[in-house]
């Protein structure tokens, strides 16, 4: 009972106040509906971004992968500064002055029409093909793991993951949908909050076990079991080596946290730059906390079941849960779980259906569509995704092991890509729209090719490394031939107001100096 009631509660009260906070909001226009009316707040971008990027492979995959192999896969979190900072003192001032919904928006201005097209296809098909459902399933067989729901209802497992795939998609849908980004990004800072203190509550509560009432002295118990586990310098041959932060990771966190659309958008619909300066670089602070959520609940877990479960290290969290969470705390936990899954749902259904509007209806369909038009399209894009994401979800039951590390390979046919022409785009002014393109489908064969072809024998973060180094090559001398005809010149759209925040740099340079800390403290921790 009291799991059903505190379950039921948290999520109510999340839908209530994103009811709340929007009825008075104004959804009929592009602006409105796509980027909250240009009125998100720098604590909402914050939490946005974060619960957008956190999902149950964060909180069951990462902290397994931690378990097993120590806090060498903090760097996938905390290396994402390096984008953020990049993002509120360089990028996103360009992107709020020339009034951007979408990103490829920019590629446009910057390079031609077909660079803008096919790049918004080639987003949408990585949201429909790596995230919608693959986030749906992975979060259904891990809330299915955690809470027992075939139990409770008295069904199978199949078809508990079912019912939990069909809830969360009609509920992550019905956000996107009726809300456009504000009730999107309103909602996801609300879970937020859960998670923070749903998450804290995970490793405070083992450590207070562990130490006997003492936080402090738990910690030092799980150091003493095993010191190896608290490294942050992967070795050539661990799961994440090292060198991979000065190749590969590096291109990743610069594209993902300052041009991927899912992440920017939120920025994008700030009421003024220094507010989106804000959220972004406060981003950067959570991003540095977060392991303790993601990762140092995996290295308790070491403590508590040995190597036991190195086999199936992703059972790691669920069972640290039962373990040290009361009983009448389980519920909330169910919603705070939900949640984190909910909000990367909701948030790639609402960056699609943007995407695909703006980009390429407005583009090549109807150019002429009125504001309202635009928003039935959005609403209708939406729908189709939420139930193509649903449908397919289950049928992926065949190859639940490896849909993580399936979804981090396919990034890669993404990111990479698609970062290495934004960053030319940006810092190159004489990389030609030819030079793009061709570079782009040497970048997709050459990754298809190493990935799926031929092991090269290297780790997949430093062939993405090698993938940016080609495609840069081969822009330069494709362009070197086919020239750029005329430079690109910034306009200002005079959207909003363009004041940049006073203390950006100085917290940006913070921001940076405790990231690296933290390299050395726990380097030398070890």
């Amino acid at each position: 009972m009291w799991t059903f009631i505190s379950f039921t509660g948290f999520t109510a009260f999340v839908a209530f106040y994103a009811w709340f906070r929007l009825r008075k909001q104004n959804l009929h226009s592009s602006d409105g509906y796509f980027l909250g009316g240009r009125s998100l707040s720098a604590i909402v971008i914050a939490g946005s971004m974060i619960m957008t990027n956190i999902s149950t492979e964060h909180l069951i995959g990462m902290n397994g992968s931690a378990y097993k192999n120590g806090l060498i896969i903090i760097s996938w979190e905390v290396t994402a500064t390096l984008g953020l900072i990049l993002g509120a003192l360089f990028l996103v001032p360009r992107y709020l002055r020339m009034g951007l919904t979408t990103i490829p928006k920019y590629l446009e201005l910057r390079f031609d029409q077909n660079t803008r097209t096919i790049v918004a296809s080639l987003l949408i098909l990585s949201f429909v093909l790596t995230l919608l459902p693959i986030v749906l399933y992975t979060g259904a067989i891990n809330f299915e793991s955690i809470f027992n729901v075939s139990e409770a209802f008295g069904i199978t497992r199949q078809q508990g993951i079912w019912i939990v795939v069909v809830v969360t998609g009609v509920i992550g849908a019905a956000y996107s949908i009726f809300g456009g980004l504000k009730a999107v990004a309103v909602s996801d800072t609300v879970n937020g909050v859960g998670l923070l203190i749903g998450g804290l509550l995970i490793p405070i509560l083992a450590l207070v076990n562990i130490g006997d009432g003492s936080i402090i002295s738990g910690m030092d118990r799980v150091f003493d079991r095993a010191p190896e586990k608290f490294s942050v310098i992967g070795a050539p041959d661990s799961v994440l080596p090292f060198g991979t932060l000065f190749t590969g990771l590096a291109i990743c966190q610069i594209y993902f946290w300052s041009m991927h659309q899912t992440i920017i958008q939120r920025a994008l619909g700030a009421k003024d730059l220094i507010t989106a300066q804000k959220g972004l670089l406060l981003t950067g602070v959570f991003k540095i906390l977060v392991p303790i959520i993601i990762a140092v609940p995996g290295v308790i877990g070491f403590y508590y079941f040995g190597d036991s479960l190195y086999d199936t290290q992703d059972m790691v969290y669920p069972m640290l849960i039962k373990k040290v969470l009361p009983v009448y705390l389980i519920g909330f936990f169910a919603a705070v779980m939900m949640g984190a899954v909910l909000s990367t749902f909701n948030s790639v259904i609402n960056s699609a259906a943007t995407i695909y509007t703006i980009d390429i209806y407005k583009v090549h369909i109807n150019k002429s569509a009125s504001e309202e038009k635009m928003v039935r399209v959005g609403k209708s894009t939406s729908t189709i995704l939420s139930v193509f994401a649903i449908l397919v979800a289950p049928l992926m039951s065949n190859a639940p092991e490896g849909l993580y590390q399936l979804m981090q390979t396919l990034n890669g046919f993404f990111y990479i890509p698609l970062g290495t022409i934004f960053i030319a785009g940006f810092f190159l002014k004489k990389i030609s729209a030819a030079g793009v393109k061709v570079s782009l489908a040497a970048g997709l064969l050459f990754y298809f090719f190493t990935t799926f072809i031929v092991d090269i024998g290297i780790h997949f973060v430093h062939v993405w490394g090698i993938m940016f180094v080609g495609m840069m090559a081969i822009m330069f001398v494709v362009s070197y031939f086919y020239p750029v005809k005329t430079y690109f010149n910034m306009e200002d759209a005079h959207v909003i107001d363009l004041h940049e925040w006073k203390y950006a740099k100085l917290v940006a340079i913070i921001i940076g100096v405790v990231t690296i800390s933290v390299y050395v403290f726990l380097w030398g921790s070890s």
